[in-house]
């Protein structure tokens, strides 16, 4: 116990953010992948936002990892007892400040009154998606902070309807969309009760090994060997800036990557880097 908890602060030390505290992760709904052909009738449709995940248990705000996020007081001033699951947010094309920002373990004013969360689920309502978004949506009109904003929801006719809002939102800069089933109740884990669609595949996995450069990269990483959930290891060599190989993601944390299917075996085709996750515990 005492080596994982010093691995663990030793990675997060190796990418510049020291946890404030590290509880369990919340037990979190997680979403699946969407495959053409699932019936679109009982569910919901909305952005998917390019944000860290964010949990507010009722007292305080954590990431996807159990990490506490160190907010100005006024930012979660007034929040209710009610558990929320959202997004935190600074908007289109702004992941990096995100990011940043909810890492800080001095929280910076300015830098949080960029900032938006992004509630989409109440983890602890008991009812069904539909009655739970009912309540959410009452509960941000009372709560009535701009920087509070129940995701916008909608309904979609079929398939060819989802996949041009599809591209409506990744043309205004948009990350993708999420589906939630209406008539589903709060389970953590992943299944189809909550599905992104996006116009490439992505996921994540963990590192386990920096491999050295040869060639133009000798002297600084050349792929990273991660290892997937389901065991299976992969080299990750692509989508790197050089500044990412001369400081790449520290072992055992996790990063995400795109790909484009897969082999027979299940390993991903044309995988490439996209970003380092440290909102995702290290084991």
């Amino acid at each position: 116990m005492l080596r994982r908890r010093c691995l663990a602060w030793l990675a997060y030390l190796a990418v510049g953010a020291l946890p404030a505290h590290a509880a369990d992760p919340p037990a979190l709904l997680l979403a699946n992948v969407y495959r053409p052909g699932m019936p679109l009738a009982d569910y919901w449709v909305s952005e998917k936002y390019d944000g860290v995940r964010g949990y507010w248990d009722g007292r305080t705000l954590r990431t996807r990892g159990g990490e506490t996020v160190v907010a100005p007081a006024w930012f979660t001033a007034g929040w209710p007892d009610t558990p929320m699951d959202g997004e935190l947010w600074a908007g289109r094309g702004r992941f990096t400040h995100a990011q940043s920002t909810t890492r800080q373990q001095q929280a910076e004013d300015a830098a949080w009154r960029a900032m938006r969360f992004m509630v989409f689920d109440l983890p602890q309502h008991g009812g069904s998606f539909d009655e739970r978004l009912a309540a959410l949506n009452a509960l941000v009109r009372r709560l009535d902070q701009s920087w509070v904003q129940a995701v916008p929801q909608k309904r979609v006719a079929n398939d060819a309807a989802l996949q041009a809002l599809l591209q409506r939102t990744v043309r205004a800069g948009g990350e993708g969309l999420m589906l939630h089933r209406g008539s589903s109740l709060y389970r953590s884990g992943r299944s189809d009760d909550l599905v992104k669609v996006k116009t490439h595949e992505d996921t994540e996995a963990r590192v386990v090994a920096h491999l050295p450069g040869k060639g133009k990269h000798e002297g600084r990483l050349g792929a990273l060997l991660v290892e997937m959930p389901s065991g299976q290891r992969f080299k990750l060599g692509a989508g790197f800036s050089d500044a990412e190989r001369a400081d790449p993601p520290p072992v055992g944390s996790w990063v995400t990557y795109r790909y484009r299917g897969t082999h027979d075996g299940g390993l991903p085709r044309f995988a490439s880097f996209v970003r380092a996750r440290p909102d995702m515990p290290p084991r």
